[in-house]
């Protein structure tokens, strides 16, 4: 029976500081973890049980180790036992990693990876396409297209699979080939790639006529907050930011909070829970409130870069444009299994700053441009519009 929903403003939150959490996405053909620090036992406020809404068909955490141990007393693979677990519980975000996988997983969080160069995600209908491809990577060099479907991987089909599944069939170990199945309208094809170690190249800036400085961030590995903050301090008094987050499939969410901190004075980012806790980012203070921002943002917009986009949206700090985002707001939390294995299992999930749910829903702009109009073009347009200091 469903529990009582989660409370959009908990009276009583504490800041995070340790615990490893995780909101999975695709990152560069690998999903990336995103931290949520918090220290239970730290003293800096107080916490409660909170009335919080389950995390939907999932899987205890401790029923989960327990199998793994008992496979591997019998001498079985506790990530096998773990993985049939994971694939019955109806957790669409669970995964399990052997140790040389989450050892990878884990390499993207310092700004490079091994594999093709291409972002994907799931589409309706559990199908997968791609979202984009790095520019000089052996994806791109194939001449793959954001927007083709991705049919298979090493000639596995991924239709249905979870991403995270999908990401530890494109990564591998350099110098390696995969072959992907892929289609494009009608035509279908196959193409054999080598992966490489590329650089993640998650923020970049750029000077837009009229003064504004676009900052682009495809995804929040370590250090990109800072980055993004550097940005809006080098950006010309006055000048309007446009920050677009099309594609930006999550990260770290301490590096979120200190991108969304650029642009706010302290206060609330997000809330959110963890098997029954409530708990809440807060944005650092001292980042510029004065200067015009607008967040371009679409549907592969998702998980960390939606929390971003929710604060700035929800404390007026940016009017949003593009279309509607991804909706990946569970939380999730990995376990370490007896073989060393790691499974990630969804515990809860996070708001917005004025306790919007965003697990499914997503993230409507506040401007959508016409069909057939260029949302870069239309945000650049509606910044323009909002004048220095707005």
């Amino acid at each position: 029976m469903p529990g009582p929903e989660f409370s959009p403003r908990p009276r009583r939150i504490r800041r995070g500081a340790a615990l490893t959490l995780v909101f999975a996405g695709v990152l560069a053909a690998g999903a990336v973890t995103d931290a949520l620090p918090h220290d239970r036992s730290s003293g800096d406020g107080e916490t409660r049980p909170g009335a919080v809404r389950p995390s939907g068909p999932g899987v205890d955490r401790d029923d989960l180790v327990r199998v793994a141990s008992e496979a591997v007393a019998e001498g079985g693979s506790a990530a096998q036992a773990a993985e049939e677990v994971v694939s019955r519980s109806g957790d669409r975000w669970g995964a399990v990693y052997d140790p040389r996988e989450y050892e990878k997983f884990q390499q993207t969080l310092d700004g490079e990876y091994t594999g093709v160069g291409l972002w994907a995600r799931p589409t309706a209908g559990g199908r997968v396409e791609v979202a984009r491809v790095q520019p000089g990577g052996p994806a791109a060099k194939a001449g793959i297209r954001s927007g083709d479907r991705l049919r298979t991987v090493g000639g596995r089909s991924v239709e249905g699979r979870p991403v995270t599944e999908i990401v530890g069939l494109l990564r591998g170990e350099e110098r390696t080939s995969v072959s992907l199945g892929l289609q494009r309208g009608s035509r279908t094809w196959t193409r054999e790639l080598i992966r490489t170690t590329l650089p993640s190249e998650s923020v970049t800036v750029e000077q837009l006529d009229g003064g504004a400085v676009k900052i682009r961030v495809s995804s929040f590995t370590r250090g990109s907050g800072e980055r993004v903050k550097e940005a809006v301090e080098d950006a010309p008094d006055g000048a309007g930011v446009l920050l677009d987050l099309r594609g930006n499939s999550g990260g770290l969410v301490t590096e979120a909070v200190t991108a969304a901190s650029a642009f706010l004075d302290g206060g609330l980012v997000a809330t959110y829970d963890v098997e029954g806790e409530q708990l809440a980012l807060y944005a650092e203070p001292g980042g510029d409130t004065g200067r015009p921002v607008v967040a371009l943002v679409d549907g592969g917009t998702m998980s960390a870069a939606e929390m971003v986009t929710g604060a700035l949206k929800d404390r007026g700090r940016a009017v949003t444009v593009g279309s509607r985002t991804f909706g990946k707001g569970s939380v999730q939390m990995p376990s370490t299994l007896p073989d060393g294995s790691v499974a990630e299992l969804t515990v809860g999930h996070y708001r917005t700053p004025e306790g919007h749910d965003l697990d499914g829903r997503g993230i409507t702009p506040d401007l959508t441009p016409a069909e057939g109009e260029d949302p870069e073009r239309r945000a650049e347009t509606v910044l323009s519009g909002l004048g220095p200091g707005s």
